[in-house]
Order: C-alpha cells, then structure tokens, then sequence
C-alpha cells in the first residue's frame, strides 16, 4: 500500500512539472528588422568599384566577339561564291585547306567566348561572395545594437514599416572597410570523369636482380 501511494506521488508531480517545461521551451517575441541586401550589394562603395570592373569585363568580351564575329562574316563572305562555283565537285587542296582553316575559326570562336561567358559568371559570383562575407558581420553588429533578434531580406518582405528599416547603418559600416574586392575568381579544379578512376601513378623503374 505505502508503495502504491509512493508511485501515486511521482505520477502527481510529473503531471505537473510537465506543463512547467513546456512553458519553459515557449520563446520570445520575435524582434525583427529589415535589410536591403541588392542594395548595399549594388550601393556600398568598393561593391560600385567591383560592379564597374565587372561591367568592363563584359564590355570587353561584346567587342572581342563582335571582332571575332566580323573576321569570320569576313572569310566567309570570300568562301561562299568559291564553294558554290564547284557545284558540288570537290574543291582542289589549296581551297580545301581554306574551308578547313575557316571551320576551325569558328570553333575557335564559340570556345573562346563560351570561356570568357563562364569566367566572368564565376567573377561574378566571387565578387557577391566577397561582398557577403562583408556584409554578413556588419549585419550583426547592427542587429545587436538595435536588440533585433531577426534580420529578413527586404527582396523576400511584401511589407515593412520603414522603421524596421537598418540598411543605411549597414551600409554605414560595410563602407569602413576601404579594401578592394578580387574581381578574378579562382580557376576551376578539374573534376576527373564519372566512372573514371583516377589515372595511375608511374612508378619508378626498379633494377632487375642480375643472372636473369
């Protein structure tokens, strides 16, 4: 009996530490602010500096296309009445190594700009990863001195009072830092092939024993 209303006593007391607990776990009301990440990425100063490095970028790969384009307008321009004045013979060995060379040119041309194209969209994203790793702690800072415990993303808000606002003090403290960003990311490691192992070492040559 004494056993019994011993067991009654722990049931009675987990019964009630129970809703205690769970009280405990419940959390705070949320502190939010709002920050124009597009903005500080396009506004900050050494983040304009890297946007106009980039554009320039850009502008170079459109003329060197546009040069590449015309050599080969140009060459096959001189081609097409050569090629169509053989209806259909073959064309002798000095015509044949023309056509070739322009085929070539224009291979040449796809892979050179089609490189470029990606070179500049890692550059890209390398300078917002550095831009990111800058703003990320200025963020912080000014969450922590507003008392804000959550920070959203003003391109993911429908709707924010102003005065949720923090992006100028962000700004403001992401601009202390003077130092210019890498616009030339890093050069892609290759990746051996799917299914391919790995190509094996060469091993050094090691004498044979002698009388065989």
């Amino acid at each position: 009996m004494k056993k019994k209303i011993i067991l009654g006593s722990a049931v009675a007391a987990l019964a009630v530490a129970a809703p205690i607990a769970l009280r405990a776990q419940q959390l705070p009301a949320p502190v939010i602010a709002v920050v124009d990440l597009e903005e500080i990425f396009r506004t900050c100063t050494q983040c304009a500096v890297a946007n106009t490095g980039l554009q320039q970028q850009v502008t170079a790969l459109q003329a060197r296309a546009q040069t590449l384009q015309t050599q080969i307008q140009t060459e096959g321009g001189q081609l097409e009445p050569l090629v169509r004045a053989l209806n259909g013979a073959q064309p002798d060995a000095a015509l044949a190594t023309r056509i070739n060379a322009f085929q070539a040119m224009q291979q040449n041309a796809e892979r050179e700009i089609g490189a470029s194209r990606e070179r500049i969209q890692r550059n890209g994203n390398f300078v917002r990863a550095q831009i990111g790793e800058r703003v990320r702690p200025a963020v912080a800072t000014v969450a922590q001195q507003r008392g804000a415990t959550v920070v959203m993303d003003a391109g993911t808000v429908v709707s924010a009072s102003p005065a949720l606002n923090i992006t100028p003090a962000v700004l403001a403290i992401v601009n202390q830092n003077n130092a210019a960003f890498n616009l030339n990311a890093p050069a892609p490691t290759a990746q051996p092939a799917a299914g391919r192992p790995p190509a094996a070492q060469p091993q050094p040559n090691r004498p044979r024993p002698q009388g065989r």
